[in-house]
């Protein structure tokens, strides 16, 4: 599932119509019909095949084998190419540059305006870890309706819940003084922030002032939980540290990124969040710099009663009125804890590309496992 835009700039109109054509059709079909994407897309039926055959070849869109009858499904590249089509519109994006960080269920690639403004694009994939698990595990994602759900037309429709969820989020905290990257623009399963120029705080070896940086992360955990809010992967990997000055001096700035797995203060697990979230930092400090603090807190119970007692407004509640419901945090919760991505530190988004390799294995062993399934984009 890599982003590939060699032919974005190629596409003409019928071929966008009939790519969205394809997703329009997604939402009742698992293989979308030649003759609906035609009637879709308002489009001649000639005019239309060479789109498809174009977008074939180009994996935006994929032919199902042993299908009952001719059609198309819309792959992760189809709908990269929709979102980044749509950024583009609005002038949020112009052009695409390098990738700079890989998680387990996202990609981050470094994005310019039309201005040559750098900024950060990130690609929910939910599909990919669950995906493997699945072929591993051998299922066949056409036999039952509770195992359709599990296909990559709901993986589509996860990463966009994920996608809405981060940028609601992320506006809210943005909103409330927090720090945390500048929103800029979401659609379908990305979103665009503010390039922060630092560094994860996992890469870094030495800090002058180690208590310092200690209060000021605990702080954090602590505002966040006044506002309504428990992080639920709050460690090294998703903590940004930036360079400020600060007269004659260099103060260390804290840059809170990723926001898919945040959970209310209401939540039935919000204290062992929060906690493993206290965990996380104090493990982190002690082991990295050898500073252990004297102070046993922040306790979740003390923290929860500072609940709007400044006068701020719960961000949990006001992130439903912009857009994120509790239907949409159920199903999304309900997946991340089904396939095990609620916050594991090992894999969580750095802006550091993994360099590994096991990405390009697994990709190719869907290939070999997958059968009928159509091959995703990027897969060779």
């Amino acid at each position: 599932m890599k982003l590939d835009t060699k032919a974005l700039r190629y596409l003409n109109s019928t071929d966008w119509r009939t790519l969205t054509a394809v997703e329009t059709g997604s939402r009742n079909h698992e293989v979308v019909p030649t003759t609906l994407i035609a009637n879709l897309s308002k489009s001649n039926l000639g005019d239309v095949n060479r789109s498809i055959s174009l977008l074939a070849k180009a994996n935006l869109i994929a032919k199902v084998k042993n299908a009952k009858y001719d059609g198309y499904r819309l792959t992760y590249g189809g709908l990269d190419y929709l979102a980044l089509h749509s950024l583009q519109k609005s002038s949020t994006v112009y052009s695409v540059g390098n990738q700079i960080g890989v998680g387990k269920e996202s990609d981050i690639f470094v994005v310019s305006d039309e201005k040559g403004e750098q900024r950060v694009l990130k690609i929910h994939r939910l599909g990919r870890v669950s995906f493997k698990k699945g072929v591993r595990n051998k299922r066949d994602y056409a036999r039952t309706k509770a195992q359709k759900e599990r296909g990559a037309g709901s993986w589509m429709y996860m990463s966009r819940l994920a996608a809405v969820k981060e940028f609601t989020f992320l506006q809210a905290l943005y909103e409330a003084g927090f720090s945390v990257p500048t929103p800029l623009g979401q659609n379908r399963h990305q979103l665009i922030m503010s390039l922060i120029d630092g560094f994860p705080l996992r890469q870094i070896e030495k800090v002058p002032d180690p208590a310092g940086l200690y209060a000021e992360l605990m702080e954090m955990l602590v505002r966040l939980c006044t506002l309504g809010l428990i992080h639920g992967d709050f460690n090294e990997f998703n903590i940004l540290i930036k360079e400020e000055e600060q007269g004659e001096d260099i103060r260390l700035v804290p840059v809170l990124i990723d926001f898919p797995q945040m959970v209310s203060v209401d939540h039935p697990n919000a204290e062992f969040y929060f906690n493993r979230d206290v965990d996380c930092v104090k493990r982190f400090f002690s082991r990295r710099f050898g500073f252990i603090s004297t102070d046993e807190g922040p306790f979740f119970d003390d923290t929860k009663q500072l609940i709007g007692k400044d006068g701020s407004k719960r961000l949990d509640v006001s992130v439903e009125a912009s857009g994120f419901s509790k239907k949409m945090a159920k199903e999304l919760e309900a997946y991340m804890k089904e396939h095990g991505v609620d916050g594991d530190a090992r894999d969580a988004e750095t802006n550091v590309v993994d360099t590994s390799g096991s990405e390009e294995e697994d990709e190719g062993d869907e290939q070999e496992d997958e059968g009928d399934k159509p091959s995703e984009p990027g897969g060779g």
